[in-house]
């Protein structure tokens, strides 16, 4: 049996190395003629990454990825195709904010599509694709603004009351992402009691509760971490680790006993587990570090792994010592141990129990001073501002 090649009598692409000359050029009045339903059909099999390349394009498809069609399709698909994640770095000596690709491993060359205030104005927290801000929308400097980066929308949140100097804000995102909570603590300036602060989007309202009377950690840089509805913290020496649960506003500290010889504790929660990174030695000084995971009866701290011990001598030394500089997160099956002062990340993937480094960025100077604040950046279309 012979088959011959029939010529197609419409016009044809200009030939190019990526076109074939037997590919037609597709009228452009059949796709005016679509139904509206058809067309998104069709659309919706794009992969999800092409599409939100072609949102630019043109109001109905920027519009078309909030469709009852198009959402059913991917989120279908999802676990299978997931989006992207990224960790995000923000560095004084970068003009924005330098992008790790976590599923392939590189990083990448683009730049957030930003505003001008927001890439002037420091980014606090974040939670799947919303990035929480401190920013300036008016000359009071006296709100948050919530940004959605995939729908390229926001949200002015005002302060609860002014002057309102905050700390360990923290960004949360339920499970559907159909709303957020923003958490952080606040002093009065005519007391010194502190407060607790929680935003919930849902009714676009502060709630204030007692805050806890101890410090909250010894860095900085160390957000609390949600799991099972209560936000966690870890306090300075005598260590321990307390909640605060976010539907009743209470405080409660965990009765379960820490490690011996711990010299210092970051937590870390994901997939409903609570993790504690952390290092063990004397008189301030860990000659190990390792990571440690709170058991399903919440009653016993089991070790998980140790740090391997060339990558702990490198952990330590780039440092200094200094614990306060030590902050983690989680993120998409990882945990990420970061330091203010050192541009690698040093990460642990739970399933494949092993630890790695994520490479210094090509783009920093090679003699870059401290300031590496990194963030966890995981798109999902379901982050309603």
């Amino acid at each position: 049996m012979e088959l011959s090649v029939i010529r197609s009598n419409h016009n044809i692409f200009p030939s190019s190395s990526s076109s074939s000359p037997f590919t037609p050029e597709m009228d452009r009045k059949i796709w005016r003629k679509l139904p509206i339903e058809l067309l998104e059909r069709i659309l919706s099999f794009l992969p999800l990454t092409t599409f939100l390349y072609l949102r630019s394009t043109c109001k109905y498809f920027r519009s078309l990825i909030f469709s009852p069609l198009f959402l059913s399709t991917h989120t279908n698909s999802l676990s299978s195709s997931p989006i992207s994640s990224f960790l995000l770095l923000s560095h004084p000596q970068s003009t924005h904010y330098l992008i790790y690709d976590t599923h392939l491993n590189t990083w990448r060359n683009l730049k957030l599509p930003l505003s001008r205030s927001l890439s002037c104005t420091p980014l606090l927290s974040t939670a799947t694709c919303l990035l929480c801000f401190s920013a300036v929308p008016d000359s009071s400097n006296s709100a948050f603004v919530i940004y959605n980066l995939l729908a390229r929308s926001s949200r002015v949140v005002k302060f609860p009351e002014y002057p309102f100097a905050f700390e360990l804000p923290t960004l949360i995102v339920n499970s559907s992402g159909s709303y957020y909570r923003l958490f952080c603590l606040s002093s009065r300036s005519s007391s010194s009691h502190v407060y607790a602060y929680v935003y919930d989007s849902r009714v676009r309202q502060w709630s204030r509760y007692d805050g806890f009377r101890r410090s909250l950690g010894d860095s900085y840089h160390q957000q609390g971490v949600f799991c099972n509805g209560s936000l966690y913290f870890g306090t300075r020496e005598p260590f321990s680790v307390v909640g605060f649960d976010l539907n009743t506003g209470k405080w409660e500290r965990s009765e379960v006993g820490l490690p011996e010889e711990l010299t210092f504790g970051r937590l870390a929660a994901g997939e409903n587990r609570l993790f504690m990174f952390g290092g063990i030695g004397r008189n301030g000084i860990s000659k190990m570090m390792k990571l440690w995971e709170l058991d399903g009866n919440g009653k016993k701290w089991i070790e998980v792994e140790s740090v391997p011990d060339m990558m702990c001598r490198k952990f330590g030394s780039v440092c200094y010592h200094n614990y306060e500089h030590i902050y983690c997160f989680w993120h998409q099956g990882m945990i990420c141990v970061c330091c203010y002062t050192w541009p690698e990340v040093l990460y642990y993937i739970v399933s494949r129990r092993t630890w790695h480094w994520v490479p210094k960025c090509p783009s920093l100077p090679q003699k870059s001073s401290c300031g590496f604040k990194w963030f966890s950046f995981a798109p999902e279309l379901y982050a309603a501002i």
